[in-house]
């Protein structure tokens, strides 16, 4: 019993999630296909570890940030961007010969599965890390981390819908697919990282850290309304 609530807890801030986009999915998917990019999920933080160990090993980013640029190049090469690469290789993979994804919305809701998936694995690592005070991670990353990867996987999956369904494939929008999430991830794990360098700043990056939680929260649902409007055209 000693490891059951802290892996129950790591896993629930994603189950929640995963279950809030299933149900506001307006024509459902298979629960099946939900599980299977869940477990691409779990993958794609493998091949995260992979690309994040490369990026360190040859020098791209210092072990510690010693600085503001060392801090945000950190978040971007050493984080956001291994990380979004893996997530978008296993929403491919997942989608490329995927006959239940004939909706826009369900961009949004297999890429949301693939991104959770992710986000699930990384808690229990994190949660088992730190077992002397995991109710407290749990909740810290519950609120913020299972959000952001569920946020970052929102962005990926609106644009991923508009190049692959109903000729909406502009080079802008091909581009987004990848740059949205890894500049929303790139820049909420900067604010942390920066933060954590002084004492004297941190205060005010918090207040950006909860501004720019706020703004993604409302851009989700935005590019949600947006996948909506457009599953209600006439298909052409």
């Amino acid at each position: 019993m000693e490891f059951f609530f802290p892996f129950i807890a790591a896993l629930l801030p994603a189950a929640v999630l995963l279950w809030i986009i299933y149900r506001k999915d307006p024509v459902k998917e298979p629960v099946w296909q939900l599980l299977k990019g869940f477990g691409y999920g779990l993958v794609a933080a493998g091949i995260a570890i992979e690309l994040e160990s490369l990026v360190f090993g040859v020098g791209l980013v210092d072990d510690e940030p010693t600085g503001v640029l060392s801090a945000v190049n950190m978040a971007f090469v050493g984080a956001a961007i291994p990380e979004e690469i893996a997530k978008l290789l296993m929403v491919w993979l997942l989608l490329r010969r995927n006959r239940y994804f004939d909706e826009y919305f369900d961009g949004v809701v297999y890429a949301a599965s693939v991104g959770l998936g992710f986000a699930a694995i990384e808690n229990v690592a994190y949660l088992f890390g730190q077992l002397n005070d995991w109710q407290g991670v749990a909740v810290m990353r519950g609120l913020f981390s299972v959000p952001g990867h569920f946020a970052f996987a929102v962005l990926m999956g609106y644009f991923y819908s508009l190049v692959h369904l109903g000729g909406r494939h502009s080079w802008l929008n091909r581009v987004m697919v990848l740059a949205a999430p890894v500049l929303a991830h790139g820049t909420y794990d900067a604010l942390l990282f920066v933060g954590s360098l002084s004492e004297a700043a941190s205060g005010v990056l918090s207040i950006a850290f909860l501004l720019l939680c706020w703004q993604l929260v409302k851009l989700c649902k935005r590019h949600i309304a947006h996948l909506r409007i457009f599953d209600q055209m006439p298909k052409e």
